[in-house]
């Protein structure tokens, strides 16, 4: 992991990408609309722009007939405003008549049903007709656009997901099975727990994929197919991008990741820890419902830096905001805009957690069809006078003056352990609350401490190095193999402060249980075992009292047996009354803590302080402000950029030590200001080495 302040460039432009997908192919008949938008992308100070991600139908409208002209006049037209280009592969949405004339490119559900033409991403990443027809007009593209001066970056598709049972799905699922447990399929009925409900398979051809209509309940099978779509996913993606790297190779390459919306929670349906492997770079869509009536902004903020630092920490190094919304979407329940101010401060809130880029779903809103009301910068008058234009103009202004931040990096000493395999395991499992659960939602609340501390922390995958770290959070780990153990073993022998909850530890990697109760080396470890696990109604109540203090506990309570661990704080009610609720225990070098009950976040501030004061851990500058305001720091060789943003509706008081100058109006800052309703300002320190 990256302790040193050394820059990162992802991509040759050294400056901030500031743009958005582009769609052309809409608009070829109005000459006139793509005239003004050169124009426009001049006026709102824009730079980038992804070009081609739905444009199949547009540049080969009949198999074998192509169009790239307007694509070449698209190319040249940014070329000739100093802008860069982002060309994206078509693969996302088929055109009609490859559907028609081939359809075994059409997915089929978990129900066995044969979709019809349609949506996006509706196809199937078996087939071998799709793979060719992909790799075909990627070739052409690479072959046509590589060395075009324009060409920034490759865009490989677009969010990925899905799944197909096809039978070209099913002989690949279990071609895949044969190779991980080695042509032996007792390994797998034993890994499976075969006996259960005579599941045992005595033949390959037996297994099928999870279905409403069949099998389902077999929680083996359902964690393994969950991995071959990700596998399967990222084999499609591979076999895109063959002519790419052949034709290409110093151009770097990504896909945009997605994380789910409604309560902002990293993306579900793939392992990203293993999709990151195969990027140059990682970028992400970010669509938070601003404004909304069930959360602070705080916390929805709190909730994109722990996504920005997850998708930052993949592989540790800048990311990219590949799609945001200038303004509302035209997909959460309700649409709110975004009110005045929020455009910059959220944009500049990705820029402060690793992004170097601001790019948006839309350039130009669409005349029809879905997404005609989604917000663009250029909205259907066409204008540049109206409130959104202006307020991208303000975030393309702002970027111009941040080209010395692209690159630096975000050292930590704090991680949080994020894992997808454990979170689909614990997600089928048939127990605990079915409501309650909320794995990536726990994760967010241990997380909140430190982003209120200005602390940053690394969001990482059980792959990923621990050593550096001075302290690893490790909530809700229900699914963890030995080796995974054996890691968090050398981490805490070697000095290192290990933190785990609730519901960890209960499973090996095959979703079976571990016999005998909690591992031996976790026992070891902790000092003490869980022997049972109480789950609340959403009426009951119950408390846990630490340092002379009575916190309220809901949804989950653990029945602790004391070994040689140190009871920190204790139920105070029901049978487990008095008993160890959070425990402590040194073991070799390090020390580990145990908290058996989902706790609020009050207790999470006392509980969190009390190791940022042990470990000293400091933010990287010292500023005083009150609770809703982040302080966000991005690190040079040289010098320290500090994001101070205030996510409240009141006017905020902020008290500096340093004197530090405003990148964005050149001033000299000292002492106290007050940051004003969403306002955010980016100042400049130079570095002390002495840290």
């Amino acid at each position: 992991m990256m302790k040193n302040h050394e820059k990162t460039y992802t991509t040759k432009a050294n400056f901030m990408l500031h743009g958005g997908d582009y769609n052309p192919d809409q608009w070829l008949d109005r000459p006139d609309i793509l005239a003004d938008d050169i124009k426009l992308m001049q006026l709102a100070h824009t730079n980038t722009f992804s070009v081609g991600i739905f444009a199949w139908a547009a540049l080969e409208p009949e198999e074998g007939v192509y169009n790239f002209e307007w694509l070449d006049e698209i190319f040249n037209n940014i070329h000739g405003m100093d802008g860069r280009v982002i060309l994206a592969t078509p693969s996302g949405a088929r055109p009609a008549w490859m559907s028609q004339k081939y359809p075994e490119v059409l997915r089929v559900n978990g129900a066995r049903v044969k979709q019809l033409h349609g949506g996006r991403h509706n196809h199937c990443f078996t087939s071998e007709v799709y793979r060719e027809k992909t790799q075909k007009i990627n070739r052409l593209l690479a072959e046509r656009y590589g060395n075009h001066p324009a060409l920034l970056m490759w865009h490989i598709s677009n969010e990925y997901g899905g799944e197909c049972h096809c039978e070209k799905c099913q002989h690949a699922f279990r071609s895949w099975l044969k190779e991980k447990y080695d042509n032996d399929l007792k390994a797998l009925n034993d890994a499976w727990w075969g006996p259960f409900w005579s599941h045992t398979f005595t033949d390959w051809s037996q297994i099928e994929s999870p279905s409403p209509i069949g099998e389902n309940m077999v929680h083996g099978l359902n964690l393994d197919w969950r991995r071959f779509v990700t596998d399967q996913t990222i084999s499609f993606f591979e076999n895109e991008i063959v002519p790419i790297k052949e034709l290409t190779p110093d151009i770097p390459i990504t896909t945009n990741f997605m994380a789910d919306t409604h309560e902002l929670i990293p993306f579900q349906a793939l392992d990203y820890s293993k999709f990151a492997k195969h990027l140059d770079v990682i970028s992400w869509d970010a669509y938070p419902a601003w404004h909304n009536d069930w959360e602070s902004t705080a916390d929805l903020a709190m909730k994109v830096g722990f996504i920005d630092d997850l998708y930052r920490s993949l592989k540790q190094q800048p990311f990219l905001l590949m799609e945001s919304t200038p303004s509302a979407v035209n997909w959460h329940t309700v649409n709110k805009a975004k009110r005045p101010g929020m455009h910059l401060l959220a944009s500049m809130q990705m820029v402060a957690h690793g992004s170097d880029s601001v790019m948006y779903f839309q350039w130009r809103k669409s005349r029809g069809s879905s997404e005609k009301f989604h917000g663009a910068v250029v909205d259907h008058d066409n204008s540049s006078e109206n409130r959104v234009f202006k307020e991208v103009a303000l975030v393309g202004q702002t970027l111009e003056k941040l080209s010395d931040v692209v690159g630096t990096n975000r050292p930590a000493d704090v991680a949080i352990l994020y894992d997808w395999e454990s979170n689909w395991a614990l997600n089928d499992a048939q127990g605990f609350g079915l409501e309650t659960k909320r794995y990536p939602q726990t994760l967010q609340q241990h997380y909140k401490t430190f982003w209120e501390k200005d602390i940053p922390v690394d969001v990482i995958t059980k792959e990923q190095d621990f050593s550096s770290y001075k302290l690893l959070i490790v909530p809700m780990l229900y699914l963890v193999s030995e080796e995974t153990i054996a890691r968090l073993k050398t981490f805490v022998a070697n000095g290192g402060r290990l933190v785990m909850t609730y519901i960890s530890g209960l499973v090996n990697e095959h979703d079976l249980t571990y016999l005998g109760g909690w591992h031996k080396d976790l026992q070891e470890m902790f000092g003490m075992k869980p022997v049972e696990t109480d789950t609340l109604y959403p009426s009951d109540k119950n408390y846990v009292s630490y340092r002379n203090q009575s916190y309220e506990l809901k949804d989950y309570a653990t029945v602790i047996e004391l070994a040689a661990a140190k009871t920190e704080g204790q139920y105070e009610q029901d049978f487990y009354a008095n008993t160890p609720a959070v425990t402590s225990h040194e073991y070799e070098k390090g020390k580990t803590y145990y908290i058996g009950g989902r706790l609020e976040d009050a207790f999470h501030r006392e509980f969190y302080q009390e190791l940022i004061n042990e470990l000293a851990l400091q933010p990287v500058v010292s500023v005083k402000h009150e609770m809703g305001v982040s302080v966000q720091v991005r690190q040079a060789p040289e010098q320290d950029y500090i994001f101070i943003m205030n996510f409240t509706e009141e006017k905020q008081p902020i008290v500096i030590e340093d004197h530090l100058k405003d990148l964005v109006t050149s001033a000299e800052l000292t002492g106290e200001f007050t940051l004003e309703k969403y306002e955010v300002r980016i100042l400049e320190k130079a570095r002390n080495h002495t840290r």
